[in-house]
Formats: structure tokens, sequence, C-alpha cells
């Protein structure tokens, strides 16, 4: 429960009620009843104010992209804890179909100066990557974020030493498959799974929760294949509105190990099974 200061500092008037809800693993989140509308209300406790920055960021490019998600309202800091106030987005049912069209429109949003990273890291997780600016695809995901990740699990002891060396191997395909592959730095939600997506009272898709990033539109779709939230008629309705390039469905697995590796240094080494089944799909297939 939020003390009073909260209802006092919060840069809204006549507030009724702040009700804690459901709002992921990430932060502790609000609903904000006024007297005149409701609101979102994202906490993370004993964090400064920027810590939301790449979020904001990720949400103003959906918004400059004609992507439907929430406003930001206001972004501080409150009894030493950070805070992103957003417009609350009522719930309703829609087609997938529809929520394919919207990312496949997404993807067609190009980075403004060409490459590929973004203005602000990505520090959503345990880990922060840093998001610099590369020429290639490939120096971005493999360099900046796999390579970063799987140090972090064997500082951890999250992997033993063979799963290095399984995946030295993995990132020697990756390195070739990615330099081979034409990558163009298209706007991506960047933790594309079934839980940061909704949609409204009238059927509209909405997106939430960015990890945005200007990359390869297949890292998006190889996380939402992690775990089944999406059907058949969402990636049926991405193809058609934005079609995939040869030999894609193999370097999808690339995207699915990367999310599997994030779960197991977040969650331990109940997910490892998932990733040496990834890391073995890779190494059959190619």
């Amino acid at each position: 429960m939020l003390n009073k200061q909260w209802s006092e500092e919060l840069p809204i008037s006549n507030i009724k009620e702040i009700r804690a809800v459901a709002g992921g693993d990430a932060n502790d989140a609000y609903q904000v009843e006024t007297d005149e509308k409701t609101y979102f209300l994202l906490r993370q406790p004993n964090r400064p104010a920027t810590f939301y920055q790449g979020e904001i960021a990720g949400l103003k490019a959906f918004e400059k992209a004609g992507i439907t998600a929430p406003h930001v309202i206001s972004n501080g800091q409150i009894d030493g804890d950070a805070y992103l106030l957003i417009t609350f987005l009522e719930q309703g049912r829609g087609q997938q179909s529809d929520l394919g069209r919207l990312i496949a429109t997404m993807h067609q949003h190009y980075s403004p100066n060409g490459k590929f990273g973004f203005d602000q890291p990505s520090t959503g997780s345990d880990l922060t990557y840093d998001n610099s600016w590369c020429d290639t695809w490939r120096e971005l995901f493999v360099e900046q974020r796999m390579d970063v990740l799987a140090n972090e699990l064997l500082r951890k002891k999250l992997w033993h030493k063979k799963d290095g060396q399984q995946y030295q191997k993995v990132r020697e395909i990756m390195n070739e498959e990615l330099t081979r592959h034409s990558s163009k730095p298209s706007l991506l939600h960047g933790d594309l799974w079934g839980g940061n997506h909704m949609f409204l009272k009238d059927g509209t898709p909405a997106l939430f929760d960015p990890d945005a990033l200007y990359g390869d539109r297949e890292f998006d779709l190889g996380a939402s294949l992690v775990f089944n939230a999406f059907n058949d008629s969402f990636y049926q309705a991405y193809q058609e509105s934005y079609p995939l390039e040869e030999g894609y469905e193999k370097r999808l697995n690339f995207y699915s190990l990367f999310l599997l590796m994030l779960h197991v240094n977040k969650f331990g080494r109940i997910y490892q099974g998932g990733v040496e089944r990834t890391m073995n799909q890779i190494l059959n297939d190619f």
C-alpha cells in the first residue's frame, strides 16, 4: 500500500483511490482513480526517476510510429522510489490477426540514423544492455546482448563450463549467419511475449511495457515463440503484411535462445532445458 505522500505528490488532482494491481514481475503496479479518469502507475522501489527513461523513450517511439500504447503522463521520484504514470487502457477482446498486422506496421518504422541500437540503455532486467549504436545487427545482438548475457550466466554459476563451450559453437553460427543476412533497423518492442500486449474495448490491439530498440524484426518474432502466446492467425497476418526473408525459420531460434537465457538468469536453471534444446536445434540447422 502506498502512503499518503503519493496521493499528495503525484501531479494529478482529485485522487480518490490508489489500488495495487497486477503489473508484471519487474514493477509494483497500481490503478489510480480520480474524479475524472483512471491512470496506471508503475513504481520501482529505491530507484532514481531515470530508471524509466528507456520505457518512456519506447512508448514515445510507439506514439510517433502510430502504435497504440499507453501515453506517458509523468515520471519522477516519490518517497525514494521511481515512478511512471501512464494512461490506463481498458481491457477488451480482439483478434490476433489484428495484432500481427500491428507488429508488422511497427516493424516498418526504421531507425532515423540508419543504425542499430537505441538512445537509451535497456535496464528492465537484472542486466543492463547499453544499446550503443552499431553499423550491423550482428554487433548489437551478439556482442552487446548475447555475450553480455552468457558471461553473466557463467559468472553467477548458472551455467557450467560445458554450457559456455556449447554457447561458443552457437555464437560462431550466429556470427556467420547474421553477417550473411541483410537486416534493417526496425522499431522493435524488445520483449514481445504474451503479457505485453492487450486488446482494448473496441478490439484494437495495443502494446505496453516496451524494451524498445532498433534491430532486426526477427528478434521480436523469435521471442514471441517461446511461450506459445500467439496463434497461427497472428503469424499469418504478419507474413501477409510484411513477409519475412528466406531462412527466417532457423534464425528465429537465435532470439528464442536469448529470451530463454534471460529466464535462466532471472529464475534459475529451471529454464536451462529449453536453452539446451534450442542450442542443439541451432547446431543441427546450420
